[in-house]
């Protein structure tokens, strides 16, 4: 989506870690993720029944990625907290990435906000490296996640190179989907469901996969008001209005992290059994039913028989 260029952000909804932000132009980053190879051998194993989400509360979700934050060993040093004074306007969220981050923040939880008056805000921390979370120590080969114990959301921005190499096109709502989805685990954990995935946490009709889909089918609610969220009564709209273009970008992200695709790539075989996230189809389901209901409370994953 494009950020109205002389729209105001909030940089105090984030904050850096592990290095702090990292800016990159345009759709997409600087070179210099180096993570690939990492995340994908951890897919594998993930894929092939050697981990997924931990018991006891007490680790990270949500990570597109299947990867428990818990199950993480911090490496190298954390950073200081990051600059984000470069993030002032919408023009800056166009052309740096990391503004773009904190750009999708702040209409995120000003929608939230606006539609659920039980909302709290979350901050999102914008690390490089390796960070430290409630959920213990994280590094960069988690991908994006939430952590229920600070309720935090956690996000490298070198992650995006590697959904753009998974498949996505490189798009800005590309990138936007995955913090709107991050968001939505928020609003599970306030209204008490994420605790499912772990009750549940394997299969194509799991706990795990309704979490998730739900809280694509919450990214694609937010997508249909996202121009209308401001962070201010007196602030003009942040977002113009998304484009189908637009659409199909945030369902090229959908279908990069469709758990069957990612095992097609990694294995060479499709294994249902160990959905954790859902299909490439049942994402993209669920999304555009948010996007094209508009409303909350058609993303009832848990009472639906046909999750796609």
């Amino acid at each position: 989506m494009t950020f109205k260029e002389n729209a105001r952000l909030d940089t105090s909804q984030v904050r850096g870690g592990g290095g702090g932000g990292r800016r990159g132009g345009g759709g997409g980053l600087a070179a210099g993720g180096g993570i690939g190879g990492i995340i994908l051998l951890v897919l594998y194993m993930l894929f092939s029944g050697g981990g997924g989400l931990g018991g006891g509360g007490s680790t990270a979700s949500g990570s597109p990625w299947n990867f428990s934050a818990g199950d993480v060993s911090g490496s190298g040093e954390e950073g200081a907290s990051g600059d984000f004074s470069h993030c002032q306007t919408g023009a800056d969220a166009n052309e740096n990435l990391d503004c773009r981050v904190v750009g999708t923040v702040n209409s995120v939880q000003a929608f939230w906000e606006s539609a659920w008056s039980q909302y709290e805000p979350a901050q999102t921390v914008i690390f490089s490296g390796t960070v430290q979370t409630g959920c213990g120590a994280a590094n960069s080969q988690v991908g994006p996640f939430y952590c229920p114990l600070d309720q935090g959301i956690y996000i490298d921005v070198s992650f995006f190179d590697q959904l753009d190499q998974m498949g996505a096109d490189g798009g800005s709502l590309s990138q936007m989907y995955v913090v709107a989805h991050e968001y939505g685990h928020h609003v599970q954990n306030l209204n008490g469901v994420l605790g499912r995935a772990q009750q549940d946490p394997q299969g194509p009709e799991s706990g795990a996969v309704r979490v998730e889909l739900q809280a694509d089918c919450y990214a694609g609610v937010w997508v249909a008001h996202a121009d209308g969220t401001r962070l201010g009564q007196e602030d003009a709209a942040i977002l113009e209005p998304v484009t189908q273009d637009q659409i199909r970008s945030a369902l090229s992200a959908a279908e990069a992290v469709g758990d069957d695709r990612i095992q097609e790539q990694m294995q060479g075989r499709v294994t249902p059994e160990n959905w954790t996230h859902g299909s490439s189809e049942q994402r993209q389901k669920w999304f555009l039913t948010g996007y094209e209901t508009g409303d909350p409370n058609a993303c009832n994953t848990f009472s639906a028989e046909d999750l796609g």
